[in-house]
């Protein structure tokens, strides 16, 4: 996947660009946009895809900007899993970040490093990439699941509390739901 394709935009766009399309393409496909439960799922998905490629996009940006060595992938690996044995999370995510590519394995290390940072949700799309990309691995479709347990529990109390006050007027909804 070519973070700037997703995006709509050239190799050698730069970041205001990236930004732009990212704002535009995520007005496009939100999930709240759409009222059937299929295209709100597949809205969801585009909307992780893009999030993936925004991130990817502004990462290679920032390299072009500040001359940013990149290191081949185990390598970073490597250091940024030493840095989080460490305790050193914001480190461990730099040196991750230098690598020149990412597989399935940099995914499951950066939701380890995003999970000790609480920034569950993003650690959630990390594991999810992580499946994505080697469907087999046990330990990131655990990790994965954690993950989501974790988002669950630390959704927000309004939330649970509008989703509660729903279920007990309008009881209908929580069938639909199941």
């Amino acid at each position: 996947m070519n973070a700037f394709e997703v995006l709509g935009l050239s190799m050698n766009a730069d970041e205001a660009q990236v930004r732009a399309a990212y704002r535009r393409s995520v007005k496009r496909c939100h999930p709240d946009q759409f009222q059937e439960k299929e295209q709100q799922e597949e809205a969801q998905e585009q909307l992780i895809r893009l999030n993936l490629a925004y991130e990817e996009a502004l990462r290679i940006t920032a390299q072009r900007q500040v001359g940013f060595n990149s290191v081949p992938v185990e390598d970073a690996k490597h250091m940024a899993q030493k840095l989080l044995e460490q305790g050193r999370l914001e480190n461990a995510m730099r040196q991750l970040m230098r690598a020149e590519r990412r597989d399935a394995e940099w995914h499951f290390i950066q939701g380890n490093i995003l999970t000790q940072m609480h920034h569950y949700n993003t650690a959630l799309h990390s594991y999810r990439e992580a499946v994505r990309r080697e469907p087999n691995e046990l330990r990131f479709r655990r990790a994965a699941f954690e993950a989501a347990k974790t988002v669950k529990k630390h959704q927000k109390p309004l939330q649970r509390a509008i989703d509660a006050l729903d279920g007990i007027f309008h009881p209908h909804h929580r069938e639909i739901k199941r």
